[in-house]
Order: structure tokens, then sequence, then C-alpha cells
């Protein structure tokens, strides 16, 4: 063979493995972003959930207008939240008051008996499990993906075309770790 056809064939082999490895980060990359895009569809349903089950429990519960007041402006910080990370945290603000709003609602059991009480919790339930499911898909899929940019070769496939390592969803707040307590 000729060393012309060698060299050339070499050359078109690492020509392939390199399509295929941008060919593979792109994808995961575009599995990050779905799965972000999933996030952010769930955190702005529960966000859209949330002023009509607050107007259903003042109705029963008007002399716990801090919890409310909590409530309004940990959804007003989910509106304002920007980046990744922002939004964790305004996330994480989020969850913490929507716990203890359904502390409060506890202690109130003509509230617990209202259907429309009933409906919005099981809807902001359901709206909650699949956020949990979109940020395990979400953190998933950036874990594939920054282990793919960093292992070699791929690290210098995205190197080359500036693929970056994306940051997780996680919660560094020890109020979300815990159960909220009411006091009357």
């Amino acid at each position: 063979m000729n060393p012309l056809t060698i060299i050339l064939v070499i050359v078109v082999l690492l020509v392939v493995y390199a399509i295929v490895i941008y060919n593979g980060l792109v994808t995961l990359k575009n599995r990050v972003d779905n799965g972000w895009a999933q996030i952010d569809t769930q955190l702005q349903r529960r966000y859209d959930l949330i002023p009509n089950l607050i107007e259903t429990v003042k109705g029963y519960a008007k002399h716990e207008s801090e919890v409310f007041e909590k409530v309004t402006a940990a959804r007003a910080g989910m509106a304002n939240a920007t980046t990744v990370g922002e939004k964790a945290e305004a996330d994480n603000a989020l969850s913490g008051t929507l716990k203890t709003l359904f502390a409060v609602a506890e202690a109130y059991p003509d509230l617990r008996a209202n259907e429309n009480f009933k409906e919005l919790q099981v809807e902001l339930t359901n709206t909650e499990n699949k956020i949990s499911f979109a940020r395990q898909f979400y953190n998933d899929t950036v874990a594939r993906l920054n282990i793919a940019i960093q292992k070699f070769p791929r690290n210098i496939i995205a190197g080359m075309f500036n693929f970056k390592e994306c940051e997780y969803f996680k919660t560094d707040s020890q109020e979300v770790r815990t159960a909220p307590k009411v006091s009357f």
C-alpha cells in the first residue's frame, strides 16, 4: 500500500472520529438545554398556581399574613431569576415557603376539606414531582456532558469548539432540607 494512501486513510479516520465526538457533544448540550427547558416549564407552572393557592388559603387564615408575604416574596424572586444558580436559589426559597404554607393549612380543618384547596394542593404536588424528575434528568444530563467535556480526547474537541461545562441545579439551603415549624 502506498504511504500517501495510508496517511490519507489515517487523516480521514481522524476527521470522522472528530466529527463523531463533536456530534456527541452537540447532542449532550441539546439534552442539557432540553432538561433546563423542562425545569423552567414546571417552575413556571408552579409560579402560576401559587396565587390561586394563596387566595384560597387567605380566606381561611387571615391572620397568617407573614406566611403569605414570604410566599409572595419568594415567588417574586423566582420571576426575577435568570441563571441556573439564581433559579435554583429562588426555587429553594419558594419550596421552603410552600412547605410553611401547607403546614399552616394543616391547622385549618375546614380549609383541608375545601375542594379548591384540595385540587390546588394536588396540582402543586404533581408539579413538585415533575420539577423533581426534571431536575434529576437535567443533572444527569449535565453530568454526562461535563464528563464528556473533561475526558481525553473529547476535551480537545470541546476546547476547540468552545463547549463549556454546565452548572448543576442544586440545593444549598438548609431551610429546604428541613420540615417547617408552625406554631400558633
